[in-house]
């Protein structure tokens, strides 16, 4: 059963069990969206009833913050799992690899989408990338063609959060593929572009934390993090 925080819906389940309903809905021909919920989204979409409206009609809300898994401890709830939206690409990439269905990678810079697709299939030998199509492609006719044709099960759309989210809500019904994900900035880390943080700051939930040693202007941002659990504890 999913929690909310602040009108905002989370699902509970971790990535094993993620990857077994989207898989077992794909086979069943049933579309997919997946959208990652952190403190920040919840917070914006307190003055924001669009998207608010938004996060809550996807299929599946990963909680992509260590915000939202000490706001579940603080409300007695189940969500005791951090799911990461690039380390969700990157099991469904290895589910994908494993089962034959095929991705497709839409968004970013232009060349950056086909760098992400050689560092897919050097990670996952055997991955069917079917297509690519950067984000500065406009042109909804294109873009419908060049995914439809190109027949992916699934589709990772890199446009930065929520352009990409509206992207999928408008659009998945008639593109072909039947799990959708917006994965922010995932394909420049596949490129190679950025380097993430080192897995100890990603086991221990602290790549936040990196992110603010690396960048010490993201300080204000930061600070959404208490200020949404004080509201939560309100609450």
């Amino acid at each position: 059963m999913k929690e909310n925080f602040l009108g905002v819906d989370v699902s509970p389940e971790n990535y094993d069990e993620l990857i077994k309903a989207l898989f077992n809905r794909l086979e069943q021909k049933q579309k997919s969206f997946i959208v990652a919920i952190n403190p920040e989204k919840v917070m914006k979409a307190q003055d924001d009833q669009n998207l608010k409206a938004l996060l809550n009609r996807a299929d599946f809300q990963i909680p992509d913050g260590i915000g939202i898994i000490l706001a579940s401890k603080l409300k007695g709830g189940n969500v005791r799992s951090r799911v990461t939206g690039i380390d969700m690409m990157m099991r469904i990439c290895e589910e994908a690899a494993q089962t034959g269905k095929k991705v497709f990678l839409f968004g970013a810079k232009p060349g950056v989408a086909e760098e992400a697709k050689k560092g897919l299939e050097e990670r996952y030998p055997g991955i069917q990338v079917s297509g690519t199509l950067n984000g500065y492609e406009k042109d909804p006719a294109v873009i419908e063609a060049a995914i439809n044709e190109a027949k992916p099960d699934i589709l990772f759309v890199a446009m930065g959060s929520p352009a990409q989210e509206y992207f999928i809500i408008e659009n998945m019904q008639k593109l072909y593929p039947h799990i959708f994900q917006g994965v922010g900035g995932s394909f420049d880390v596949l490129s190679g572009r950025i380097k993430r943080a080192p897995e100890g700051f990603q086991r221990l939930g602290l790549e936040w934390f990196y992110r603010l040693l690396k960048e010490p202007k993201r300080i204000k941002r930061q600070m959404i993090l208490p200020k949404f659990l004080l509201k939560v504890l309100k609450k």
